[in-house]
Order: structure tokens, then C-alpha cells, then sequence
């Protein structure tokens, strides 16, 4: 990574000074100013926490939500407590999922008597599509 100028005065005439912890330690020749970088870490797309929530929303668990998007089920509880998410109660009524291609989901919902009797939502799941489906418990 690169620096384009001293993160204290701007100026873009910064050299190398060092390692300090494994860092690389830089001096800003105006001002005198010595900083090293800061880590930018690892950055999950918002595309995938905005579909994490849904489908926890959706009745869907952690391990659940793990399994379909690949990220970790502990990082899924992390941005729930991070964005203060409720999950309604679903007692009478039970998720299930499926991931479809395109052709796939096609063929699946010409059968119309797979579409009756249940509530269901398609989501774009990257290249393919998920169908979550809800029915009652039978008593």
C-alpha cells in the first residue's frame, strides 16, 4: 500500500523511517511527523449484512444464514447486536429454504401446486435465487 501524503499536515513528501511492531513506520519531511499505516482489515460487502438481516428476519438461523451467504454464523450475531435487529416471532409457522438457478426456479414454480398453501419470498442470492417458504406447523 502506497501513501499519498502525511495524514497530519498533507504534504506528500514522506520517506520510510523504520518497522515499529512489524509496521512500516513513515516521516513526513515537512513537518516532522512520524505515523505508521493502520491496518484496513477485512470488509464483508454491505450487499451480503443487508442480506444476512433479511433472512435472519425471515426465520432463518445463524448457522442457517452461515451455510448460505459463507459468512461466519458469529459475525451474522455480531451485526444483528450491531443494528439493534428484533426478530418477530414465527411461532405457527416454519421456514424452509431453497437455492435455485435461474432454470431451476423456473421449473420449480410452473408446479403450481408447490406455490399453494404456503407464503414464500424470492431473494437474489448472488448468481442464484433462494425461495424461502413458510407453512404452518401441522397439529
Amino acid at each position: 500500500m502506497e501513501l499519498a501524503a502525511c495524514p497530519k499536515c498533507g504534504n506528500e513528501k514522506i520517506v520510510k523511517s523504520g518497522i515499529i511492531a512489524n509496521r512500516q513506520r513513515y516521516l513526513c519531511k515537512k513537518c516532522n511527523y512520524y505515523f505508521t499505516v493502520n491496518k484496513l482489515g477485512k470488509k464483508i460487502d454491505n450487499y451480503y449484512v443487508t442480506k444476512a438481516l433479511q433472512l435472519y428476519l425471515e426465520g432463518l438461523s445463524f448457522r442457517e444464514i452461515e451455510r448460505i451467504i459463507g459468512v461466519s454464523h458469529v459475525t451474522v450475531s455480531n451485526w444483528i447486536k450491531e443494528f439493534n435487529i428484533k426478530k418477530p416471532s414465527h411461532a405457527d409457522y416454519h421456514p424452509t429454504y431453497k437455492i435455485f438457478s435461474h432454470l431451476e426456479l423456473v421449473e420449480y414454480l410452473k408446479n403450481k401446486s408447490q406455490l399453494s398453501g404456503a407464503g414464500m419470498i424470492i431473494t437474489e442470492l448472488g448468481d442464484k435465487f433462494m425461495l424461502i417458504k413458510w407453512e404452518r406447523f401441522k397439529d
